[in-house]
């Protein structure tokens, strides 16, 4: 159980670090659409909900499905946002690999 949760942890730091990094190039890039911008936050807000939740063993259906709007959220920044987009994909991926 030990090394299990260790593993959780060390996937939610990296998923962490991820989005901070997906931040800073956020606010390094030119002319972001600010209604992106705001679906980006959001999804932030509901991934640091979603590993609270299960850290404390209580995902529910609710937290699926974020995986996916991220992939959405990569799509729609792909156009003129290229570098964002990859690392949205790459979160989407994190997220699914850790089923969420």
């Amino acid at each position: 159980m030990l090394n299990e949760n260790e593993n959780l942890n060390e996937r939610n730091t990296n998923l962490k670090a991820h989005l901070k990094a997906l931040h800073r190039q956020l606010q390094e890039t030119d002319n972001v659409d600010p209604e992106l911008e705001t679906l980006l936050r959001q999804l932030d807000g509901d991934i640091d909900r979603a590993l609270a939740r299960r850290a404390e063993s209580e995902l529910d259906l609710n937290t699926y499905g974020l995986s996916s709007r991220t992939q959405e959220l990569a799509a729609r920044f792909n156009a003129n946002h290229p570098t964002v987009s990859a690392g949205l994909r790459q979160l989407g991926n994190m997220l699914s690999n850790m089923g969420i």
